[in-house]
């Protein structure tokens, strides 16, 4: 009798041994804890992908300078809209196209301008989160712009500006920000798609592993859209070693296509 408990327990624990790996990979990923018991978002992170040109789906084109050839060519992607299309009225559809048409003089990006919420998520620029339980700051490499997003009593915009009011708590481990205030003159893309100072951002940020954040962010603007509507992406965490942020300081850069028709004498 002995002997047939003894076998038992050991064919219990081999197969303990087997099924616990299965389980623990089954089981839902627990964001490691920040020092106030919320999942950590530190880190420098980056997307991925082609959003920033076209928020839906688009095949490559030449891009605005002929001259530069493939340099400046944008690459096909896939849509990171919800149901793939976003919905514009007609008449703003009309504006949108009307952007992308002027996009090499229009798109603020070109002038360096704050890129605005959401656009700043997926530029091809890394981004830090510095987290504490009174604020989570936001540092964008792009044009040195940056956000804080108030964690305590919710507070009204007091005037419209490119990167919001930004308000947050906590959805179980999901940062839920509230964005508002936000002035209507940034872009979402490279194709001109745009909204208006009647612009309201709902953000959701959920780290679902150890290098990887999923963004979310529902879009609300009556004046152009027939609906609210979500883009969703994952966001990587930059591994290298001594990753940083980097300056990139890019007014320098626009004063030609700003200014240049100030500086330069008419033809005689």
């Amino acid at each position: 009798m002995r002997d047939f408990v003894s076998r038992a327990l050991i064919a219990a624990a081999g197969l303990w041994l087997i099924a616990a790996p299965a389980l623990a990979q089954n089981a839902p990923y627990r964001a490691p804890r920040s020092f106030d018991g919320h999942p950590d978002l530190n880190g420098i992170w980056e997307a991925l992908n082609t959003a920033n040109w076209d928020l839906e789906d688009h095949s490559p084109q030449p891009g605005t300078l002929w001259q530069t050839g493939a340099i400046g060519a944008e690459p096909a992607g896939e849509t990171v809209v919800e149901g793939g299309v976003i919905p514009y009225k007609p008449e703003a559809l009309a504006k949108k196209k009307e952007n992308f048409a002027n996009r090499r003089t229009n798109d603020p990006e070109a002038k360096c301008y704050m890129p605005g919420i959401p656009r700043a998520n997926y530029m091809s620029y890394p981004f830090q989160i510095v987290q504490s339980p009174q604020g989570i700051l936001f540092v964008y490499e792009y044009a040195s712009a940056n956000r804080l997003v108030n964690m305590g009593k919710p507070l009204e915009a007091g005037s419209d500006t490119w990167m919001g009011t930004n308000n947050g708590h906590w959805e179980g481990d999901t940062l839920v920000v509230d964005v508002t205030g936000l002035n209507g003159l940034a872009w979402f893309d490279r194709a001109g798609d745009y909204a208006t100072d009647d612009l309201h951002v709902v953000e959701r940020w959920t780290r679902t592993d150890r290098d990887h954040l999923q963004y979310e962010a529902t879009i609300d603007d009556p004046k152009v859209f027939t609906r609210p509507w979500k883009i969703s992406m994952p966001l990587y965490r930059r591994v290298e070693k001594n990753a940083q942020l980097l300056e990139f300081k890019c007014v320098e850069f626009a004063e030609e296509l700003l200014y240049g028709q100030y500086t330069k004498r008419p033809d005689k």
